[in-house]
């Protein structure tokens, strides 16, 4: 695939995305630290990250470490519209977008030299109008392909711009650690450091066989390409997603197994009705936790047939969680997480139960038009009534 000569490729991220936008709005709280909660750290200002603060820290952790941080409340519908105002100026200023979260996109402005000037000058304009139309700082990250584009992005941050000249792309990107490498977490960083592999260099002095035999054929293929900048993925409009999920951050206290299969209704609700409304069903169910040290566990099951009845979905999260009971009991639970994958564009299948459960689909179709027309929270359902549901982050549209 044809990559472009020149560093086109913008990748513009929002800093503190949600501190940010109560910074913007409560002027009292600009260059003070600022924890967004409750419960758990969903985003800390970098006043705040200057002190250890991190995302998915309990609150009072994260008040032991910057006993001056001001804690508010996450306001969901203030981050949603601040990201439509985002991603409008994104469009006003290419038409090449795609959206990776509701606070981070790529651009491509390899066309847009004759009409709006260099990539450097557009990426410092894109910037200037999303402080002056949104109020927000953003960086950007200009290079050649999409992965140094970001990584550019995250050496910039805060509120800078980086761009990486075709002729330097290695020399800036090899002093790296490996962590900037995608794909690179905490395991792979430990196996990685375990053999003395540090940097970027490090990673592109071996040769891919290496690499595979340590972390595997995907893996080692994927970080050899990456360490020698070899991206060929161009910036994409309007790419479907390859899963829907939702998740939701449930603080540290600990909570029942009621309480979290009323969340999980919950979840399901929400990821369900978004399959409906995208005309889309899936097979593959999967569950994310996150426990109270941090640690994560995946579940996946792949249905028979794809699709998007709440009941077949709900039943199988609740046969994952089942099978999760002991790590939960034992470690507690910070957030949990579904995803339906393998995507099809095919309208609902209902998989066979061993019930007759077409009113099920009537009862589907019956919630999403009142919701549709009274909002989300217009139908709730009995056992997740004076129940603390937790924090489910925004997503960008399906």
């Amino acid at each position: 695939m044809f990559v472009s000569g020149t560093a086109s490729i913008l990748h513009a991220d929002l800093d503190a995305f949600y501190a940010s936008v109560e910074q913007r709005d409560d002027p009292s709280l600009r260059g003070r630290p600022v924890i967004v909660g409750p419960g758990v750290v969903l985003a800390a200002s970098y006043e705040a990250k200057a002190y250890g603060v991190r995302t998915a820290m309990g609150v009072a952790q994260a008040r032991r470490l910057c006993p001056g941080a001001v804690v508010v409340t996450a306001r969901i519908s203030a981050y949603v519209e601040a990201s439509r105002a985002v991603f409008a100026v994104f469009e006003d200023t290419s038409p090449i977008v795609e959206g990776l979260s509701i606070d981070e996109a790529f651009l491509d402005v390899g066309g847009l030299r004759r009409v709006a000037g260099p990539p450097e000058e557009i990426a410092a304009r894109l910037r200037r109008d999303v402080l002056e139309r949104v109020g927000l700082p953003i960086t950007v990250g200009v290079a050649r392909t999409k992965f140094l584009a970001k990584v550019a992005s995250g050496v910039a941050k805060p509120d800078g711009l980086l761009v990486v000249p075709p002729e330097g792309e290695l020399a800036f990107l090899h002093p790296l650690a490996i962590e900037r490498l995608w794909g690179v977490g905490r395991v792979t960083s430990a196996t990685l450091r375990s053999r003395g592999i540090a940097t970027v260099a490090d990673v592109a002095q071996l040769p891919a066989e290496a690499l595979v035999s340590i972390l595997g054929p995907a893996s080692g293929r994927h970080l050899h390409a990456l360490a020698h900048n070899l991206d060929p993925r161009p910036v994409v409009v309007g790419r479907r997603r390859r899963s829907i999920g939702s998740q939701c951050a449930l603080g540290r206290s600990r909570r029942t197994f009621s309480d979290i299969d009323a969340v999980l209704l919950g979840l399901v609700d929400r990821v369900t009705r978004r399959l409906r409304a995208a005309g889309r069903v899936g097979r593959t169910v999967t569950l994310r936790l996150r426990f109270d040290d941090f640690s994560r566990a995946t579940r996946s099951h792949t249905l028979d047939r794809a699709t998007a009845d709440t009941r077949t979905v709900l039943a199988a999260v609740r046969r994952l969680l089942a099978d999760a009971t002991p790590l939960v009991r034992a470690r507690g639970l910070t957030l949990v997480g579904l995803a339906v994958a393998n995507l099809d564009d095919d309208r609902a299948v209902q998989l066979a139960l061993p019930f007759d459960h077409s009113d099920g689909a009537a009862l589907d179709a019956a919630l999403d038009g009142v919701r549709d027309r009274f909002g989300s929270s217009a139908v709730t359902r009995a056992v997740q009534l004076g129940r603390r549901q937790g924090i489910q982050a925004p997503m960008l549209p399906d």
